[in-house]
């Protein structure tokens, strides 16, 4: 994990395209995937009714971070957006993530642009500045357990999130969870 931090983080601050950055992080994601890291158990686990974001590392300025994202079974995300760059690899489980454009007039539907599920050890751009909103649900039987590299601090974006019915927009902060027995 070491390696990967500081392999990212050089990308960081050389690669300033974010379409080849997000490239780039997304083979170094793969690799750690392939590679058969562990993560402790306590940023594997769910949480009732909820996904969790679970910090692995923030860089000290902020530029990026890696998050353990976790869904129970069955859980999925409201349709948002990031605001910012991200990779997201599968740990364990699959991911069902459902892609929308864009909107580019604010209060109307949103129009759906495919679904993809995603399993262990695959890897995808989840989003790039001018390509970011979806929704994401644990697919299967059990939790789906993601790997996530975001551009800037994720737990303290300010972030949209859509009603794809209406395209309406409301903004919130993610904001960061404790892993198991921890403050």
């Amino acid at each position: 994990m070491e390696t990967f931090i500081r392999d990212v983080d050089a990308l960081v601050r050389e690669v300033h395209d974010e379409h080849e950055l997000t490239a780039r992080v997304a083979d170094l994601l793969a690799g750690l995937l392939a590679g058969g890291h562990r993560l402790p158990p306590e940023v594997t686990r769910p949480v009732a009714g909820r996904h969790v974001n679970y910090p692995l590392h923030i860089a000290p300025d902020e530029s990026w971070c890696l998050v353990s994202v976790v869904w129970d079974a069955g859980r999925r995300t409201p349709v948002h957006g990031h605001e910012t760059w991200g990779v997201a690899g599968v740990y364990a489980g699959a991911e069902r993530e459902t892609r929308y454009v864009k909107p580019v007039e604010p209060g109307r539907p949103l129009t759906p642009a495919g679904e993809q599920v995603w399993r262990r050890g695959q890897v995808t751009v989840c989003c790039t500045t001018d390509d970011d909103v979806h929704a994401v649900e644990a697919a299967g039987d059990g939790p789906t357990v993601g790997l996530h590299v975001y551009g800037g601090n994720l737990g303290t974006l300010r972030r949209r999130a859509y009603d794809p019915d209406t395209g309406e927009v409301s903004w919130f902060v993610s904001g960061w969870d404790s892993p198991a027995g921890q403050p």
